[in-house]
Protein backbone atom coordinates (compact mmCIF):
# COMPACT_ATOMS: atom_id res chain seq x y z
CA UNK A 1 0.00 0.00 0.00
CA UNK A 2 1.36 3.37 -1.03
CA UNK A 3 0.58 5.76 1.77
CA UNK A 4 1.66 8.67 -0.37
CA UNK A 5 -0.84 7.99 -3.05
CA UNK A 6 0.19 7.93 -6.71
CA UNK A 7 2.47 10.97 -6.51
CA UNK A 8 6.15 10.38 -7.59
CA UNK A 9 8.94 10.45 -5.02
CA UNK A 10 10.77 13.76 -4.67
CA UNK A 11 14.60 14.12 -4.16
CA UNK A 12 15.93 13.33 -0.72
CA UNK A 13 17.24 16.86 -0.29
CA UNK A 14 17.89 20.06 -2.24
CA UNK A 15 20.28 22.98 -1.89
CA UNK A 16 19.03 26.52 -2.22
CA UNK A 17 20.95 29.50 -3.59
CA UNK A 18 22.38 30.19 -0.10
CA UNK A 19 24.02 26.75 -0.13
CA UNK A 20 21.60 25.57 2.64
CA UNK A 21 20.20 22.07 2.75
CA UNK A 22 16.44 21.75 2.37
CA UNK A 23 15.11 18.54 3.88
CA UNK A 24 11.41 19.18 3.19
CA UNK A 25 11.61 16.43 0.70
CA UNK A 26 11.33 12.69 1.20
CA UNK A 27 14.42 12.47 3.48
CA UNK A 28 12.60 14.31 6.31
CA UNK A 29 9.05 13.56 5.16
CA UNK A 30 9.68 9.84 4.92
CA UNK A 31 10.91 9.58 8.49
CA UNK A 32 8.05 11.78 9.79
CA UNK A 33 5.42 9.95 7.75
CA UNK A 34 6.72 6.56 8.83
CA UNK A 35 6.42 7.59 12.53
CA UNK A 36 3.02 9.25 12.00
CA UNK A 37 1.78 6.23 10.09
CA UNK A 38 2.79 3.86 12.85
CA UNK A 39 1.02 5.92 15.56
CA UNK A 40 -2.11 6.36 13.50
CA UNK A 41 -2.19 2.70 12.64
CA UNK A 42 -1.88 1.59 16.27
CA UNK A 43 -4.54 4.06 17.35
CA UNK A 44 -6.88 3.07 14.53
CA UNK A 45 -6.46 -0.66 15.06
CA UNK A 46 -6.85 -0.42 18.85
CA UNK A 47 -9.92 1.75 18.53
CA UNK A 48 -11.50 -0.59 16.02
CA UNK A 49 -10.67 -3.67 18.13
CA UNK A 50 -12.22 -2.05 21.20
CA UNK A 51 -15.39 -1.22 19.34
CA UNK A 52 -15.55 -4.67 17.88
CA UNK A 53 -15.08 -6.23 21.29
CA UNK A 54 -17.78 -4.07 22.77
CA UNK A 55 -20.16 -5.03 20.00
CA UNK A 56 -19.41 -8.68 20.48
CA UNK A 57 -19.96 -8.48 24.20
CA UNK A 58 -23.01 -6.26 23.92
CA UNK A 59 -24.76 -8.41 21.36
CA UNK A 60 -25.67 -11.30 23.72
CA UNK A 61 -26.75 -8.90 26.37
CA UNK A 62 -28.95 -7.03 23.93
CA UNK A 63 -30.43 -10.24 22.72
CA UNK A 64 -31.05 -11.47 26.25
CA UNK A 65 -32.58 -8.16 27.13
CA UNK A 66 -34.85 -8.23 24.17
CA UNK A 67 -35.85 -11.79 24.82
CA UNK A 68 -36.22 -11.53 28.54
CA UNK A 69 -36.91 -7.87 28.62
CA UNK A 70 -34.80 -7.67 31.70
CA UNK A 71 -33.58 -4.29 32.81
CA UNK A 72 -31.41 -3.88 35.86
CA UNK A 73 -33.36 -2.23 38.65
CA UNK A 74 -30.45 -0.89 40.56
CA UNK A 75 -29.27 1.33 37.71
CA UNK A 76 -25.79 -0.34 37.42
CA UNK A 77 -24.36 -1.94 34.36
CA UNK A 78 -23.44 -5.51 34.45
CA UNK A 79 -19.83 -6.42 35.60
CA UNK A 80 -18.72 -7.40 32.19
CA UNK A 81 -19.51 -3.98 30.80
CA UNK A 82 -17.63 -2.38 33.64
CA UNK A 83 -14.63 -4.48 32.92
CA UNK A 84 -14.75 -3.50 29.27
CA UNK A 85 -14.94 0.15 30.06
CA UNK A 86 -12.03 -0.16 32.43
CA UNK A 87 -10.04 -2.00 29.82
CA UNK A 88 -10.79 0.69 27.30
CA UNK A 89 -9.63 3.37 29.68
CA UNK A 90 -6.42 1.51 30.40
CA UNK A 91 -5.89 0.94 26.71
CA UNK A 92 -6.52 4.58 25.93
CA UNK A 93 -4.07 5.57 28.67
CA UNK A 94 -1.45 3.28 27.20
CA UNK A 95 -2.08 4.75 23.79
CA UNK A 96 -1.65 8.25 25.14
CA UNK A 97 1.62 7.26 26.83
CA UNK A 98 2.80 5.60 23.63
CA UNK A 99 1.85 8.60 21.61
CA UNK A 100 3.67 10.90 24.02
CA UNK A 101 6.83 8.78 23.85
CA UNK A 102 6.56 8.64 20.09
CA UNK A 103 6.22 12.40 20.01
CA UNK A 104 9.30 12.92 22.17
CA UNK A 105 11.25 10.49 19.95
CA UNK A 106 10.00 12.41 16.97
CA UNK A 107 11.18 15.73 18.39
CA UNK A 108 14.57 14.26 19.21
CA UNK A 109 14.86 12.77 15.72
CA UNK A 110 13.85 16.08 14.22
CA UNK A 111 16.44 17.92 16.31
CA UNK A 112 19.15 15.40 15.33
CA UNK A 113 18.06 15.74 11.75
CA UNK A 114 18.40 19.54 11.91
CA UNK A 115 21.87 19.16 13.43
CA UNK A 116 22.80 16.74 10.65
CA UNK A 117 21.30 19.17 8.17
CA UNK A 118 23.43 22.03 9.48
CA UNK A 119 26.54 19.84 9.51
CA UNK A 120 25.84 18.66 6.00
CA UNK A 121 25.19 22.21 4.84
CA UNK A 122 28.49 23.33 6.38
CA UNK A 123 30.32 20.44 4.75
CA UNK A 124 28.73 21.31 1.43
CA UNK A 125 29.73 24.97 1.85
CA UNK A 126 33.29 24.00 2.81
CA UNK A 127 33.55 21.57 -0.05
CA UNK A 128 32.09 24.12 -2.47
CA UNK A 129 34.60 26.72 -1.33
CA UNK A 130 37.39 24.18 -1.58
CA UNK A 131 36.30 23.21 -5.07
CA UNK A 132 36.07 26.87 -6.02
CA UNK A 133 39.61 27.45 -4.70
CA UNK A 134 40.90 24.39 -6.52
CA UNK A 135 39.17 25.51 -9.71
CA UNK A 136 40.68 28.98 -9.40
CA UNK A 137 44.12 27.47 -8.81
CA UNK A 138 43.58 25.17 -11.75
CA UNK A 139 42.59 28.10 -13.97
CA UNK A 140 45.68 30.00 -12.82
CA UNK A 141 47.93 27.00 -13.52
CA UNK A 142 46.36 26.56 -16.95
CA UNK A 143 46.88 30.26 -17.69
CA UNK A 144 50.50 30.05 -16.50
CA UNK A 145 51.04 26.92 -18.58
CA UNK A 146 49.61 28.60 -21.66
CA UNK A 147 51.81 31.69 -21.09
CA UNK A 148 54.86 29.49 -20.54
CA UNK A 149 54.10 27.46 -23.64
CA UNK A 150 53.70 30.64 -25.68
CA UNK A 151 56.98 32.02 -24.34
CA UNK A 152 58.72 28.73 -25.12
CA UNK A 153 57.37 28.80 -28.67
CA UNK A 154 58.46 32.42 -29.11
CA UNK A 155 61.91 31.64 -27.68
CA UNK A 156 62.24 28.60 -29.90
CA UNK A 157 61.23 30.59 -32.98
CA UNK A 158 63.65 33.35 -32.00
CA UNK A 159 66.54 30.91 -31.54
CA UNK A 160 65.69 29.21 -34.86
CA UNK A 161 65.66 32.60 -36.56
CA UNK A 162 69.05 33.47 -35.09
CA UNK A 163 70.56 30.12 -36.08
CA UNK A 164 69.10 30.18 -39.58
CA UNK A 165 70.15 33.80 -40.21
CA UNK A 166 73.80 33.04 -39.45
CA UNK A 167 76.07 32.54 -42.48
CA UNK A 168 77.88 29.74 -40.69
CA UNK A 169 76.82 26.15 -41.22
CA UNK A 170 75.50 24.80 -37.90
CA UNK A 171 74.83 21.09 -37.53
CA UNK A 172 73.75 19.38 -34.31
CA UNK A 173 74.81 15.74 -33.96
CA UNK A 174 74.63 13.00 -31.37
CA UNK A 175 77.60 11.00 -30.18
CA UNK A 176 76.92 8.50 -32.96
CA UNK A 177 76.88 11.23 -35.61
CA UNK A 178 73.11 11.39 -36.10
CA UNK A 179 71.93 14.82 -37.26
CA UNK A 180 69.63 16.58 -34.78
CA UNK A 181 69.75 20.11 -36.22
CA UNK A 182 70.30 21.42 -39.74
CA UNK A 183 70.19 25.19 -40.35
CA UNK A 184 69.52 27.12 -43.55
CA UNK A 185 73.22 27.57 -44.38
CA UNK A 186 73.64 23.78 -44.32
CA UNK A 187 70.66 23.43 -46.68
CA UNK A 188 72.14 25.95 -49.12
CA UNK A 189 75.61 24.39 -49.01
CA UNK A 190 74.49 20.77 -49.45
CA UNK A 191 71.12 21.24 -51.23
CA UNK A 192 69.70 18.79 -48.67
CA UNK A 193 66.49 19.97 -46.92
CA UNK A 194 66.37 19.79 -43.13
CA UNK A 195 63.51 17.29 -43.15
CA UNK A 196 65.68 14.84 -45.10
CA UNK A 197 68.87 15.47 -43.12
CA UNK A 198 67.38 15.08 -39.64
CA UNK A 199 67.91 11.57 -38.32
CA UNK A 200 70.55 10.73 -40.93
CA UNK A 201 74.22 10.13 -40.27
CA UNK A 202 76.45 13.18 -40.84
CA UNK A 203 78.77 11.41 -43.29
CA UNK A 204 75.81 10.55 -45.55
CA UNK A 205 74.29 14.02 -45.88
CA UNK A 206 77.42 16.22 -45.69
CA UNK A 207 79.93 14.82 -48.14
CA UNK A 208 82.03 17.92 -48.83
CA UNK A 209 84.12 17.93 -45.68
CA UNK A 210 85.80 14.96 -43.99
CA UNK A 211 83.98 15.05 -40.64
CA UNK A 212 85.43 12.19 -38.61
CA UNK A 213 83.19 10.54 -36.03
CA UNK A 214 86.25 9.89 -33.88
CA UNK A 215 86.88 13.63 -33.71
CA UNK A 216 83.27 14.16 -32.54
CA UNK A 217 83.63 11.48 -29.87
CA UNK A 218 87.00 12.88 -28.74
CA UNK A 219 85.53 16.38 -28.43
CA UNK A 220 82.57 15.07 -26.39
CA UNK A 221 84.74 12.91 -24.14
CA UNK A 222 87.29 15.66 -23.60
CA UNK A 223 84.57 18.33 -23.13
CA UNK A 224 86.70 20.68 -25.20
CA UNK A 225 86.16 22.10 -28.70
CA UNK A 226 88.33 20.98 -31.59
CA UNK A 227 88.93 22.83 -34.84
CA UNK A 228 90.59 22.60 -38.24
CA UNK A 229 91.42 25.68 -40.29
CA UNK A 230 91.82 26.38 -44.00
CA UNK A 231 90.53 23.01 -45.22
CA UNK A 232 90.92 23.15 -49.00
CA UNK A 233 88.33 21.77 -51.39
CA UNK A 234 89.09 21.95 -55.10
CA UNK A 235 92.19 23.08 -56.91
CA UNK A 236 93.49 26.22 -58.51
CA UNK A 237 91.14 29.13 -58.96
CA UNK A 238 88.17 26.91 -58.04
CA UNK A 239 89.58 26.09 -54.61
CA UNK A 240 87.45 26.90 -51.56
CA UNK A 241 88.63 27.01 -47.97
CA UNK A 242 86.65 26.12 -44.85
CA UNK A 243 87.12 26.31 -41.09
CA UNK A 244 85.60 23.45 -39.09
CA UNK A 245 84.94 23.54 -35.34
CA UNK A 246 83.28 20.93 -33.09
CA UNK A 247 81.75 22.17 -29.82
CA UNK A 248 80.55 19.55 -27.27
CA UNK A 249 77.20 20.12 -25.56
CA UNK A 250 77.77 21.02 -21.90
CA UNK A 251 74.92 18.94 -20.46
CA UNK A 252 74.97 15.86 -18.27
CA UNK A 253 71.71 14.58 -19.74
CA UNK A 254 72.50 14.98 -23.44
CA UNK A 255 75.61 13.75 -25.22
CA UNK A 256 76.14 15.52 -28.49
CA UNK A 257 77.99 18.27 -30.27
CA UNK A 258 77.49 21.28 -32.54
CA UNK A 259 79.53 21.44 -35.74
CA UNK A 260 80.23 24.90 -37.16
CA UNK A 261 81.60 25.26 -40.68
CA UNK A 262 82.60 28.63 -42.12
CA UNK A 263 83.50 29.39 -45.71
CA UNK A 264 86.72 31.40 -45.37
CA UNK A 265 87.70 31.45 -49.03
CA UNK A 266 87.59 35.23 -49.26
CA UNK A 267 89.57 35.58 -46.05
CA UNK A 268 92.26 33.14 -47.19
CA UNK A 269 92.55 34.90 -50.55
CA UNK A 270 92.70 38.28 -48.87
CA UNK A 271 95.37 37.03 -46.48
CA UNK A 272 97.32 35.61 -49.41
CA UNK A 273 97.06 38.92 -51.23
CA UNK A 274 98.16 40.83 -48.15
CA UNK A 275 101.10 38.48 -47.64
CA UNK A 276 101.93 38.77 -51.31
CA UNK A 277 101.76 42.56 -51.15
CA UNK A 278 103.95 42.65 -48.05
CA UNK A 279 106.47 40.43 -49.77
CA UNK A 280 106.36 42.57 -52.85
CA UNK A 281 106.83 45.76 -50.89
CA UNK A 282 109.75 44.46 -48.86
CA UNK A 283 111.38 42.76 -51.80
CA UNK A 284 110.69 45.79 -53.96
CA UNK A 285 112.54 48.02 -51.55
CA UNK A 286 115.39 45.54 -51.44
CA UNK A 287 115.40 45.26 -55.23
CA UNK A 288 115.47 49.04 -55.61
CA UNK A 289 118.49 49.30 -53.32
CA UNK A 290 120.24 46.48 -55.14
CA UNK A 291 119.44 48.05 -58.50
CA UNK A 292 121.01 51.33 -57.50
CA UNK A 293 124.08 49.56 -56.15
CA UNK A 294 124.46 47.41 -59.27
CA UNK A 295 123.75 50.23 -61.67
CA UNK A 296 127.05 52.06 -60.99
CA UNK A 297 129.52 49.20 -61.75
CA UNK A 298 127.25 48.04 -64.55
CA UNK A 299 127.38 51.45 -66.17
CA UNK A 300 131.18 51.38 -65.90
CA UNK A 301 131.29 47.96 -67.61
CA UNK A 302 129.01 49.04 -70.46
CA UNK A 303 130.90 52.31 -70.93
CA UNK A 304 134.20 50.42 -70.94
CA UNK A 305 132.95 48.05 -73.64
CA UNK A 306 131.84 51.00 -75.73
CA UNK A 307 135.25 52.64 -75.22
CA UNK A 308 137.05 49.44 -76.31
CA UNK A 309 134.97 49.31 -79.48
CA UNK A 310 135.74 52.97 -80.16
CA UNK A 311 139.50 52.55 -79.49
CA UNK A 312 139.86 49.80 -82.15
CA UNK A 313 137.65 51.51 -84.69
CA UNK A 314 139.30 52.17 -88.09
CA UNK A 315 137.34 55.38 -88.59
CA UNK A 316 138.88 57.35 -85.75
CA UNK A 317 142.14 59.15 -86.65
CA UNK A 318 143.58 59.05 -83.10
CA UNK A 319 143.44 55.23 -83.24
CA UNK A 320 145.41 55.16 -86.50
CA UNK A 321 148.05 57.53 -85.17
CA UNK A 322 148.50 55.48 -81.96
CA UNK A 323 148.92 52.28 -83.98
CA UNK A 324 151.38 53.96 -86.34
CA UNK A 325 153.49 55.17 -83.42
CA UNK A 326 153.76 51.54 -82.24
CA UNK A 327 154.82 50.35 -85.72
CA UNK A 328 151.58 48.53 -86.51
CA UNK A 329 148.50 49.41 -88.43
CA UNK A 330 145.00 49.53 -87.07
CA UNK A 331 143.99 46.92 -89.63
CA UNK A 332 146.56 44.47 -88.29
CA UNK A 333 145.31 45.10 -84.78
CA UNK A 334 141.72 44.41 -85.76
CA UNK A 335 142.83 41.30 -87.67
CA UNK A 336 144.51 40.06 -84.51
CA UNK A 337 141.39 40.74 -82.46
CA UNK A 338 139.26 38.89 -84.98
CA UNK A 339 141.72 36.05 -85.05
CA UNK A 340 141.49 35.68 -81.27
CA UNK A 341 137.66 36.21 -81.15
CA UNK A 342 138.10 39.19 -78.92
CA UNK A 343 135.30 41.03 -80.71
CA UNK A 344 132.89 38.18 -79.86
CA UNK A 345 133.97 38.41 -76.24
CA UNK A 346 133.39 42.13 -76.29
CA UNK A 347 129.95 41.59 -77.87
CA UNK A 348 129.07 39.05 -75.18
CA UNK A 349 130.12 41.50 -72.50
CA UNK A 350 127.98 44.19 -74.08
CA UNK A 351 124.93 41.92 -74.41
CA UNK A 352 125.30 40.73 -70.84
CA UNK A 353 125.61 44.31 -69.68
CA UNK A 354 122.49 45.34 -71.56
CA UNK A 355 120.64 42.37 -70.13
CA UNK A 356 121.78 43.30 -66.63
CA UNK A 357 120.70 46.88 -67.29
CA UNK A 358 117.23 45.60 -68.25
CA UNK A 359 117.11 43.61 -65.02
CA UNK A 360 118.03 46.73 -63.08
CA UNK A 361 115.27 48.62 -64.87
CA UNK A 362 112.75 45.91 -63.96
CA UNK A 363 113.92 45.96 -60.36
CA UNK A 364 113.38 49.70 -60.21
CA UNK A 365 109.74 49.15 -61.21
CA UNK A 366 109.11 47.92 -57.65
CA UNK A 367 109.93 51.24 -56.08
CA UNK A 368 108.77 53.83 -58.56
CA UNK A 369 105.27 54.77 -59.68
CA UNK A 370 103.83 54.56 -63.12
CA UNK A 371 105.18 57.32 -65.31
CA UNK A 372 103.67 56.25 -68.61
CA UNK A 373 100.74 58.14 -69.98
CA UNK A 374 97.43 56.31 -70.06
CA UNK A 375 95.07 56.30 -72.98
CA UNK A 376 91.80 54.65 -73.93
CA UNK A 377 92.65 51.25 -75.35
CA UNK A 378 90.70 48.48 -77.07
CA UNK A 379 91.84 45.34 -75.23
CA UNK A 380 91.12 42.99 -78.12
CA UNK A 381 93.26 45.06 -80.53
CA UNK A 382 95.99 45.23 -77.91
CA UNK A 383 95.96 41.41 -77.63
CA UNK A 384 96.24 41.08 -81.43
CA UNK A 385 99.21 43.44 -81.49
CA UNK A 386 100.85 41.53 -78.63
CA UNK A 387 100.43 38.26 -80.56
CA UNK A 388 102.14 39.78 -83.60
CA UNK A 389 105.11 40.79 -81.43
CA UNK A 390 105.18 37.37 -79.82
CA UNK A 391 105.37 35.62 -83.19
CA UNK A 392 108.44 37.67 -84.07
CA UNK A 393 110.24 37.68 -80.73
CA UNK A 394 109.21 34.38 -79.11
CA UNK A 395 109.40 32.24 -82.26
CA UNK A 396 106.10 30.45 -81.69
CA UNK A 397 105.76 29.11 -85.25
CA UNK A 398 108.68 26.66 -85.10
CA UNK A 399 107.06 24.98 -82.09
CA UNK A 400 103.76 24.56 -83.92
CA UNK A 401 101.83 26.53 -81.31
CA UNK A 402 98.18 26.99 -82.19
CA UNK A 403 96.66 30.32 -81.20
CA UNK A 404 92.95 30.45 -80.29
CA UNK A 405 91.27 33.84 -79.98
CA UNK A 406 88.02 34.18 -78.06
CA UNK A 407 87.50 37.94 -78.01
CA UNK A 408 84.17 39.45 -77.00
CA UNK A 409 82.76 42.03 -79.36
CA UNK A 410 81.98 45.65 -78.53
CA UNK A 411 83.99 45.77 -75.34
CA UNK A 412 84.25 49.20 -73.73
CA UNK A 413 87.58 50.98 -73.90
CA UNK A 414 89.70 50.93 -70.76
CA UNK A 415 92.04 53.58 -69.43
CA UNK A 416 95.48 51.95 -69.22
CA UNK A 417 99.12 52.16 -70.25
CA UNK A 418 99.14 50.10 -73.47
CA UNK A 419 102.88 49.34 -73.39
CA UNK A 420 102.68 47.99 -69.84
CA UNK A 421 99.69 45.75 -70.59
CA UNK A 422 101.55 44.56 -73.70
CA UNK A 423 104.60 43.80 -71.57
CA UNK A 424 102.46 41.71 -69.21
CA UNK A 425 100.93 39.84 -72.14
CA UNK A 426 104.35 39.06 -73.64
CA UNK A 427 105.61 37.80 -70.26
CA UNK A 428 102.64 35.42 -69.97
CA UNK A 429 103.04 34.23 -73.56
CA UNK A 430 106.76 33.62 -72.91
CA UNK A 431 105.89 31.46 -69.90
CA UNK A 432 103.38 29.49 -71.98
CA UNK A 433 105.98 28.89 -74.69
CA UNK A 434 108.54 27.68 -72.13
CA UNK A 435 106.01 25.25 -70.62
CA UNK A 436 105.60 23.59 -74.03
CA UNK A 437 109.32 22.79 -74.21
CA UNK A 438 109.03 20.28 -71.34
CA UNK A 439 105.85 18.46 -72.33
CA UNK A 440 105.22 15.61 -74.72
CA UNK A 441 102.00 15.96 -76.70
CA UNK A 442 100.13 12.95 -78.05
CA UNK A 443 99.41 12.61 -81.74
CA UNK A 444 96.53 14.82 -82.79
CA UNK A 445 97.15 17.20 -79.92
CA UNK A 446 99.60 20.04 -79.91
CA UNK A 447 100.57 23.10 -77.91
CA UNK A 448 97.73 25.59 -77.77
CA UNK A 449 97.48 29.09 -76.36
CA UNK A 450 94.00 30.53 -75.86
CA UNK A 451 93.40 34.25 -75.38
CA UNK A 452 90.02 35.46 -74.12
CA UNK A 453 88.55 38.89 -73.45
CA UNK A 454 85.16 39.59 -71.87
CA UNK A 455 83.35 42.06 -69.67
CA UNK A 456 82.46 41.19 -66.09
CA UNK A 457 80.52 43.97 -64.37
CA UNK A 458 82.72 47.06 -64.22
CA UNK A 459 85.87 45.17 -65.22
CA UNK A 460 87.46 43.77 -68.36
CA UNK A 461 88.75 40.22 -67.97
CA UNK A 462 91.78 38.98 -69.94
CA UNK A 463 92.56 35.26 -69.84
CA UNK A 464 95.70 33.65 -71.25
CA UNK A 465 95.56 29.87 -71.07
CA UNK A 466 97.93 27.15 -72.24
CA UNK A 467 97.90 23.33 -72.19
CA UNK A 468 101.50 23.01 -71.07
CA UNK A 469 103.01 21.23 -68.10
CA UNK A 470 101.17 23.26 -65.48
CA UNK A 471 102.36 23.59 -61.88
CA UNK A 472 101.36 22.46 -58.42
CA UNK A 473 100.17 24.58 -55.51
CA UNK A 474 103.61 24.91 -53.95
CA UNK A 475 104.84 26.66 -57.12
CA UNK A 476 101.75 28.75 -57.88
CA UNK A 477 101.84 30.27 -54.38
CA UNK A 478 105.23 31.89 -55.07
CA UNK A 479 104.98 32.51 -58.78
CA UNK A 480 104.59 36.30 -58.42
CA UNK A 481 107.46 36.70 -55.98
CA UNK A 482 110.60 38.47 -57.26
CA UNK A 483 113.49 36.20 -58.24
CA UNK A 484 111.34 33.07 -57.91
CA UNK A 485 111.85 30.79 -60.92
CA UNK A 486 111.64 27.12 -61.81
CA UNK A 487 113.94 27.52 -64.80
CA UNK A 488 117.57 26.53 -64.90
CA UNK A 489 120.47 28.83 -64.24
CA UNK A 490 120.75 31.48 -66.93
CA UNK A 491 117.28 30.74 -68.38
CA UNK A 492 115.30 33.28 -66.34
CA UNK A 493 115.64 36.04 -63.79
CA UNK A 494 112.40 35.41 -61.84
CA UNK A 495 111.28 39.02 -62.34
CA UNK A 496 108.92 38.72 -65.31
CA UNK A 497 105.78 37.69 -63.43
CA UNK A 498 106.57 39.82 -60.37
CA UNK A 499 106.86 42.89 -62.59
CA UNK A 500 103.62 41.88 -64.30
CA UNK A 501 101.97 41.59 -60.91
CA UNK A 502 103.01 45.12 -59.97
CA UNK A 503 101.95 46.54 -63.31
CA UNK A 504 98.44 45.10 -62.95
CA UNK A 505 97.88 45.66 -59.22
CA UNK A 506 99.82 48.83 -58.47
CA UNK A 507 99.73 50.70 -61.78
CA UNK A 508 96.24 49.74 -62.95
CA UNK A 509 94.41 48.89 -59.71
CA UNK A 510 93.50 45.48 -61.08
CA UNK A 511 94.02 41.85 -60.10
CA UNK A 512 95.94 38.94 -61.59
CA UNK A 513 95.40 35.31 -60.55
CA UNK A 514 96.73 31.96 -61.67
CA UNK A 515 94.83 28.69 -62.01
CA UNK A 516 96.99 25.70 -62.74
CA UNK A 517 97.15 21.93 -62.29
CA UNK A 518 100.14 19.68 -63.01
CA UNK A 519 99.82 18.21 -66.49
CA UNK A 520 96.63 20.15 -67.30
CA UNK A 521 98.06 23.57 -68.17
CA UNK A 522 97.94 27.05 -66.70
CA UNK A 523 95.49 29.94 -66.95
CA UNK A 524 96.20 33.54 -65.95
CA UNK A 525 93.17 35.76 -65.22
CA UNK A 526 93.65 39.53 -65.37
CA UNK A 527 90.88 41.92 -64.31
CA UNK A 528 91.20 45.60 -65.18
CA UNK A 529 88.68 48.25 -64.09
CA UNK A 530 86.80 50.21 -66.71
CA UNK A 531 87.46 53.92 -66.25
CA UNK A 532 85.65 56.89 -67.76
CA UNK A 533 87.49 59.28 -70.12
CA UNK A 534 87.49 61.92 -67.37
CA UNK A 535 89.86 59.71 -65.37
CA UNK A 536 92.64 60.01 -67.94
CA UNK A 537 95.93 61.42 -66.70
Amino acid sequence: MNIHGNQPLKPHFCINKDHKLNLTGPLLASRYNEHNFSVQTVYFVTHRLALALLLLLAAPLQAQAQNADIVPTDGKLPGVLLILITALLILQTLLIIGLQRSRSHHKKAKADLKIAQRELEQRIVDRTNKLRTINNQLYEEIAKHEITEELLCETQDYLHSIINSMPSILIGVTRQGTVTHWNSAAEQCTSVPAREALGQNIDKVFLKLPIDLKAIEASIDGEAPTSKENIQLGNGNQANYFDLAIYPLLSSDIQGAVIRIDNVTQRVRLESMMIQNEKMMSLGEMAAGMAHEINNPLSAIINSVQNIERRVSEELIPNQQAASDLGISIEQLRAYLHQRDLFSFIESIREAGNRAAQIVTNMLEFSRGNTQRRTLVDVSELMNHSLELAHNTLELKPLGVRIVKEFASELPLINCAAQEIQQVTLNLLRNAKQSFEHKYFKSGAGPTITLRTRQLGETIVIEIEDNGTGMDLSVSRHIFEPFFTTKGVGEGTGLGLSVSYFIITEHHNGTIEVDSEPGAGTRFIIKLPIQAPDDLD
